[in-house]
């Protein structure tokens, strides 16, 4: 008998997310096709199969096939911190270059209702938003201007680029309490540890979403995170910790981007991955066939490994083998995308006014900047007195331009994504100074791979700071 391939979709609209789970997970030990398995199922069969093997067994791999799509709408910047922290799930949110934000979006957290602090926080973010309209106004003048109609470009395509580089300065006005929508496209067994999160939160907004969020859940999955709740351990690791940091109040690095750790042997590594890749010998060997090599055999091997490469190849894995680590500050808008790059491992300080914030050029030359500075200091003035109540709630008035120190990791591989990404032309200028440092302090150590990123070198982190920024840490 001939044995043809099939390949087919089970659809959600016919079967839950549940049971097509199960049905994967029957597969295992089971000869039938997955359409006779997913016939034999319902959603009773199918829950009493997640709670016997999944809940009670920990076979949490099986729950990687429900997959949800949710729609949050009307959260803060900050919780969304909270709800994109997951690497395995996908994400898409309200831009802050590409839309304009209504005066009142912004949320007033549980804390500060009916508190001795609302009444102050309102205030706030009230004058955070009145500035940010009268800076869309003079910068709509002023990118006019500034970016004349090109020959030839249309109108339409004209209030485009000039409305973007108006909202790309604007944002630094806009506070983490700003209101955002954000689709998130989840699998079970990450939507359990999810939900566990934002239910440990110390923020009640966060917390209320993780409750609302369990139960939208509940709904198509009723076996697979009915028992996502609270992790209590993290509470005593955070008072530990944090006590323990403040011990030390020593000044801290004014490098805002330093390279701290890397691997002098990086690039010999990952040649010899790829070596044991396409041979048949112990790492070991290859590596040393790699160390026995002059200089120009490992270029050509590694122009080799990019000869033929197009713009939209991804690298081969075996450039993970070798991987940096920097701690940098950067204004707050710029993490906000930065943290999209979850394939890293990033560690980010609370959201603080106690490192300074970005002055935009754009500002000074449409002659906002007195006013801006003013909003700043004000901010900063009321972050402390908030702080001293809560400092976790205090986070909610800091604007964009505030900076942030973030420690990560990521290997040679995502930085060929991120680089690609954030130091396009058409990236925000406050991120691309970032990828742009970084690359330049790689660069002196991995020369010969760093060649091959396929990003234009004729700009540099410095040109950027001159054109985009008059300070970039006021204090």
């Amino acid at each position: 008998m001939q044995i043809e391939r099939r390949i087919y979709r089970l659809s959600p609209g016919q079967l839950s997310a549940e049971t097509i789970a199960v049905t994967f997970a029957k597969t295992s030990r089971s000869p039938k096709a997955f359409d006779e398995i997913a016939a034999e199922l319902n959603d009773e069969k199918s829950a009493k199969f997640n709670e016997k093997w999944v809940v009670g067994y920990g076979h949490a791999s099986v729950a990687e096939h429900a997959v949800l799509h949710l729609a949050l709408e009307n959260v803060s910047r900050l919780a969304i911190e909270t709800i994109e922290s997951n690497r395995l799930a996908s994400y898409t949110e309200k831009s802050t270059r590409y839309q304009e934000w209504d005066n009142d979006a912004f949320i007033i957290p549980p804390e500060i209702k009916d508190s001795k602090k609302e009444k102050l926080y309102i205030g706030t973010c009230k004058m955070l938003f009145k500035a940010y309209q009268q800076a869309l106004g003079l910068l709509r003048t002023w990118a006019g201007e500034k970016y004349p109609r090109q020959e030839g470009e249309s109108e339409k395509a004209w209030q485009q680029r000039t409305r973007s580089k108006v909202s790309d300065v604007c944002r630094f006005l806009l506070p983490a309490a700003a209101m955002a929508n954000v689709g998130v496209t989840i699998n079970a067994r990450t939507l359990e540890y999810a939900i566990k999160k934002l239910l440990t939160s110390p923020l009640a907004e966060v917390r209320q979403t993780g409750e609302e969020v369990k139960a939208v859940a509940l709904q198509e999955l009723p076996t697979l995170v009915k028992y996502a709740n609270p992790m209590k351990y993290l509470g005593g690791i955070h008072a530990t910790y944090k006590s323990f940091a403040d011990r030390n109040p020593g000044a801290s690095s004014t490098d805002w981007c330093k390279l701290i750790e890397f691997d002098p042997e990086g690039e010999a590594k990952v040649l010899a991955a790829l070596l044991y890749r396409f041979g048949r010998n112990s790492y070991q060997s290859c590596y040393d066939q790699v160390k026995s090599l002059d200089t120009a055999s490992r270029v050509d091997l590694i122009d080799v490994l990019f000869k033929d490469t197009g713009e939209f190849d991804v690298p081969l894995r075996e450039l993970e083998y070798t991987s940096y680590v920097f701690d940098v500050i950067m204004d707050q808008g710029a993490y906000f995308e930065f943290k999209r790059h979850r394939m890293m491992s990033q560690t980010a300080q609370p959201l603080t006014a106690e490192l300074g914030f970005s002055l935009p050029r754009a500002f000074s030359e449409a002659g906002f900047e007195q006013t801006y500075i003013a909003t700043m200091r004000k901010v900063e003035e009321v972050y402390q007195q908030l702080a001293a109540w809560n400092p976790n709630v205090a986070a909610y008035i800091v604007p964009n331009a505030f900076n942030r120190r973030v420690l990560f990791k990521l290997n040679l591989r995502e930085l060929f994504h991120f680089s690609r990404l954030r130091c396009a032309s058409n990236a925000h200028f406050s991120i691309r100074r970032v990828a742009r440092k970084m690359i330049e302090d790689i660069k002196l150590h991995h020369p010969v791979f760093l060649s091959h990123l396929c990003v234009d070198c004729s700009e540099t982190s410095r040109d950027i700071e001159l054109e985009y920024f008059k300070e970039v840490s006021m204090r």
